[in-house]
Order: structure tokens, then sequence, then C-alpha cells
């Protein structure tokens, strides 16, 4: 199946470097653009696609009136919508979350993360950029006396290579910044995650990064 995608940017800069990036997916094709909020709402009623990449600060509706428009509660056939911005406010990560948003990245996070959360929306899952999510957990997590129960011990034990990538994970870096630290390839990387994944029975790297704050593994 190809995903078909809509971009929602104010810069023009911004949308044809996402369209290089996305056209040039295997499983991806960009079906239309938008440079306001009223437009990608329009846009995305008539076209249906199946992911729609709203930045935040747009005229007219912004990206947060674009996903409660498309994916809020209220809506009754939503269309996914993914979050890219510059900023990473907690407000705007708390709405755009309320607001049925199924990812919320920042533009810096870099090409691979992008696809990766098209993917995931499609899926059914939220992917939020590593940054965000690091100060996120480290607002929620509590401390070793407030736990009411011990985190859940892996299916397997994790090697001492993969507590290294999940030590990594957890402290918000992405898989080409884990492969330039620990001198591997970016795909040795990605399937260390995978059997990371499979051993804690973890569905992404957000409930991997969840895992080693909770643990103790990152503190």
């Amino acid at each position: 199946m190809t995903i078909r995608i809509l971009l929602a940017d104010d810069q023009q800069a911004i949308r044809y470097a996402f369209r290089i990036l996305l056209d040039a997916q295997p499983d991806m094709t960009v079906v239309a653009e938008a440079a306001d909020g009223k437009s990608a709402v329009e846009q995305a009623l008539h076209l249906r696609p199946d992911v729609v990449l709203a930045d935040i600060r747009m005229p007219g509706l912004d990206g947060l009136e674009v996903t409660r428009a498309l994916a809020g509660p209220e809506v009754t056939d939503p269309i996914r919508v993914v979050v890219v911005t510059t900023f990473d406010l907690d407000e705007y990560v708390h709405t755009a979350l309320r607001n049925g948003a199924s990812g919320f990245l920042l533009k810096r996070s870099g090409p691979a993360l992008l696809a990766e959360a098209v993917r995931a929306a499609v899926a059914g899952e939220a992917l939020i950029s590593p940054q965000v999510t690091v100060r996120l957990l480290r607002q929620l997590t509590p401390s070793p006396r407030a736990r009411t129960a011990p985190p859940p011990v892996p299916y397997e034990p994790l090697t001492e290579r993969e507590r290294a990538v999940v030590e990594r994970v957890a402290r918000g870096e992405t898989n080409a910044e884990i492969a330039a630290a620990l001198t591997l390839a970016p795909g040795t990387v990605k399937n260390h995650l995978a059997v990371i994944q499979r051993k804690l029975n973890a569905r992404n790297r957000v409930a991997v990064a969840v895992w080693a704050w909770d643990s103790g593994v990152v503190s």
C-alpha cells in the first residue's frame, strides 16, 4: 500500500524538502500541499489522505486547530495528523495529543524519524520526537520511593550492547546518533531496537524509553 500524504506548512522551502524526502520512500507519495490551515482542512476532507503533516504556526487555522478539525474526539471519520514543528513547548505537545494527533515531531529530528512517524501513524501508533519524550518522561516518572510496583522484567535479559542502546534511546538520541556514538551501522541499531522491543514487549521506542526511565537504567 502506498501511503498518501498531505503537507501543510506556510514555508514553501519546508514543503519542498519534505516532498523530496517522502516521495523518495518506496511506500509513500505526497498528494497535496497547503500553505495555510484552512486550505489544509479543505483539501484533507476532499482528498482523504492517509496522513496529514501539519506545522503549528500557519495563517488562518494553526496546526493544533487543523488537528482538532481532522482528528479531534468529535470527528466521526478522523484523518491521521502528525504535528511537525520547530517549537517543542509542553503546551503544544499536550494540546496536539488531546486534539487527536498521531505524532509530534520537531523539524530538527531528521528525515528518518519523519518517515518513521508517518508509518507509525498509519499503524495506529503515536510517535513523539525523542527530545520531547525525554522531557515528558522526566516530568512524569516517579521517584523510586513513589513507585507502587516494580517495572516489568524483560522476557530475556538485555545484553550489554542492548542496554547501551536503550540508555541512548531514553536520552532522546536518534538511530543515527546512537550509531555514531556506539560505532555501529544505522541498520544494526535498528535491528538491536527490534530485539529490545521484543524482549521488553514494547510497541515502539517511546515505550522502550519509558521502561528505561522507570527501571532506573537512566535517571
